[in-house]
Parts: structure tokens; C-alpha cells; sequence
């Protein structure tokens, strides 16, 4: 064999094998376990069973037989208010590789803490199950998309997004979260702050926009599951699964937070399930579309709120147990509509302000319902896919 031909031959050894080397590193970032284009940890079949359910948000996705190859086309998925959230598309995959409690003010690369701060757009997958506890809150900045899926991540830390923008997470077991702090805290790759006592929520989102909250499983926390606060605005919350808690969704939290007036949010396609006592979700001053979700059985209530909210109740699917009313209007205050709902076991809905026909609720109209009929398909594939 000639020497131009072994030189060739070489030379096209050398590009298959720098083009299977790994992950490639960001410019300037130490972590070692980004890369581009690549998952770590894949869902075993081809087609989730999503993907016949009717749910738009698990078609758009879940159809997709290659889907693990190219999973920041989930942020094309999100619907209502939410519609729009990036996340980390455009940025790196980063490969949370250390499940550990690592140090608040100096985490450690492969740390979901670590993802989480950095500046850059970032799209985080896990490269196993997990199991991650942390002794202080979790703070995540702008552009991240935390996915779970191909893995059993469990966080039993809260997760706080404060004055930031463009955040997804998606299929988590968010459970059993502490408070924490006072502490220092890492809360960006350039700042590290002292932090308040937290409430122990699972997520609170706090100042921010475009957040999307999707496919994850909540359940016994000590405050609240998902408080959304203080002026957040362009928010969905879509296709959880809820369990076993008292004070389950927070919007708005107090009647004198004016900035909460601007606040727009979509609840769609969760199952709220066994055990839940009230706040599903309980609401302020905003502007809520409630939509096709499945609410088995509540103690107190199911959809509350006060201090002239305008809430839509659309093409849900609600079945009483004890506890027969739906809403609970904490004053007289407000705009409530039920269109389309389907009561069982005797469930009623109590309307106030405005009537159903009132183009005072086209605000609300951040998605089109389903008929209530198709709520037990649409909800079936609730919470984390893995």
C-alpha cells in the first residue's frame, strides 16, 4: 500500500475518532460534561403513549420516534401564557454527572447547582436515576431547561426562580422539601447572597417570566407545591401530577401585591389527585385560564381566590368526594366562569362578576379547551415520563 493512501487512511481514522470523542467543553467553562447534540440517557421505547392522547403539548413531542436527539424542540411544545419560554434551547447539553450535596457557595462541576448558575443558555439532562437533596434552596438563573426525562431524578430541595426569565422544568419528583437557610448562596457564576428562611415549596417563582412548568410530580412539601408571586408574568403550568398536600398552588400572595395585577397564568392538562386539601390553585388579582385539568376528589376547595381575579374555568373535569363546591371566593371581588366543565358527584361551581359571554374574559384566552369529555386521556400521562 502506498504511503498517500496509508497518510489518507489516517487522516479519516482521526476525524471518526475526534467525531466520537464525547462531550465537548463550553470555551472557558471547566465542567467536562457539555456537549452538543448528544443525551447521556434515553427512554427506552420509541413512541411514548403520550403521543395518542389527544394532549398537544406530549404530540408535539412525544410522536417523535428520535425525539431524544434533538430535546430542546420540547421548547416548541409549551402552550398558554408560557407559549414562547426558550429555556436553554440554542445553548449546551450539560450532563448533571454528581448527584451530591455540594457546597451552596462553590459547587462543584457535574452538579445540577453548578448547571444551574451559569450565565449561559443551558439545556441539563441527567446521566442517571438520581436522588438529590440539598441543604439549601436550589436558585436557577435565566435561559436553563432542567429535563428529566430518560432519568428518575427526585429533588427534595426547593427550587426558587427569582427575577430571571426563560426557565422549563420538566419531568421531575419534586417532594418532601424542607425549609432552609439563613445562608450564603450562590445565586449566579458572579454573586453569592445572603438568603432569607425559605417556606419550603417545591418551586416558587418569584419576578420573573416566560416559565413553564411541565410534566413533573409534586407532592408533600411544607409550605406550598408551586407558588408563582410578585408581578410573574406569561406562566403555564401543564401536565403535573399532584399529591398529599394541604396548600397546593399559589398565585398571587397577597391581596396588596398591585404587581400581581399583570400577572397571566395557564393551568392545563394536571392531575390533581388524592389527598390535596385546597389551593388548585388559589388566585390574585390576575388574569388565570383553568383548563381541562382532572380534579379527584379536594377537602376544602378546589379553585379559590380573592382581590378581583378573573378566572376561567374551561373543560375540566371535576369529581367531588366530601366536598362538593369547586371554588371558594374569599370575597366578593372577581370575575368567574364556567364553560364547559363536567361535574360529577354532585360538584358545583360558583360564577361571579361577569357572565360567561363577557368580553372581559377574551384576556384569558391563552388556549383553546378541549371538551371536558377528553380530560381522563389528556391528564392519563401526567407527571415525569420517567
Amino acid at each position: 500500500m502506498g504511503v498517500s493512501v496509508i497518510l489518507r487512511v489516517c487522516a479519516l481514522l482521526a476525524i471518526l475518532l475526534a467525531a466520537d470523542a464525547g462531550p465537548r467543553e463550553l470555551p472557558a467553562t471547566p465542567k467536562g460534561n457539555t456537549t452538543r447534540g448528544a443525551t447521556r440517557r434515553e427512554l427506552t421505547a420509541t413512541s411514548l403513549a403520550g403521543c395518542g392522547s389527544g394532549n398537544p403539548i406530549d404530540v408535539c413531542w412525544q410522536c417523535d420516534s428520535n425525539w431524544e436527539s434533538h430535546r430542546e424542540k420540547l421548547a416548541d411544545c409549551a402552550i398558554g401564557f408560557g407559549r414562547g419560554t426558550l429555556g436553554g434551547r440554542n445553548g449546551a447539553i450539560y450532563v448533571v454527572t454528581d448527584p451530591g450535596n455540594d457546597n451552596p457557595t462553590d459547587p462543584k462541576p457535574g452538579t445540577l447547582r453548578y448547571a444551574v448558575i451559569q450565565n449561559e443558555p443551558l439545556w441539563i439532562i441527567f446521566d442517571r436515576d438520581m436522588h438529590i437533596q440539598l441543604d439549601e434552596e436550589l436558585i436557577v438563573t435565566s435561559f436553563k431547561t432542567i429535563d428529566g426525562r430518560g432519568a428518575n431524578v427526585h429533588l427534595t430541595t426547593s427550587i426558587t426562580i427569582q427575577e430571571v426569565e426563560h426557565v422549563i422544568i420538566h419531568g421531575l419528583h419534586i417532594h418532601d422539601c424542607k425549609p432552609t437557610g439563613p445562608a450564603e448562596v450562590r445565586s449566579s457564576k458572579w454573586h453569592v447572597g445572603h438568603r432569607r428562611l425559605t417556606d419550603g415549596d417545591g418551586i416558587s417563582v418569584m419576578s420573573s417570566n416566560h416559565i413553564w412548568i411541565d410534566h413533573n410530580a409534586f407532592a408533600s412539601c411544607t409550605d406550598g407545591l408551586l407558588d408563582v408571586t410578585h408581578g410573574s408574568d406569561s406562566v403555564s403550568i401543564t401536565n403535573n401530577y399532584f399529591s398529599n398536600h394541604d396548600k397546593v398552588m399559589l398565585l398571587g400572595a397577597h391581596d396588596e401585591d398591585w404587581d400581581d395585577k399583570s400577572m397571566r397564568v395557564t393551568v392545563a392538562f394536571n392531575y390533581f389527585g388524592t389527598g390535596l386539601i385546597q389551593r388548585l390553585p388559589r388566585c390574585r388579582l390576575g388574569t388565570f385560564q383553568v383548563v381541562n385539568n382532572f380534579y379527584k376528589d379536594w377537602d376544602i376547595y378546589a379553585i379559590g381566590g380573592s382581590a378581583n381575579p378573573t378566572v376561567s374555568s374551561e373543560g375540566n373535569h371535576f369529581e367531588a368526594g366530601d366536598t362538593k363546591p369547586v371554588t371558594k371566593h374569599l370575597d366578593d371581588t372577581g370575575n368567574w366562569r364556567s364553560v364547559g366543565d363536567l361535574f360529577l358527584n354532585g360538584a358545583w361551581f360558583k360564577p361571579s362578576g361577569e357572565g360567561s359571554s363577557s368580553s372581559i374574559y377574551s384576556k384569558t384566552n391563552s388556549f383553546t379547551a378541549l371538551p371536558a369529555s377528553q380530560v381522563p386521556s389528556l391528564t392519563a400521562n401526567a407527571g415525569p415520563t420517567s
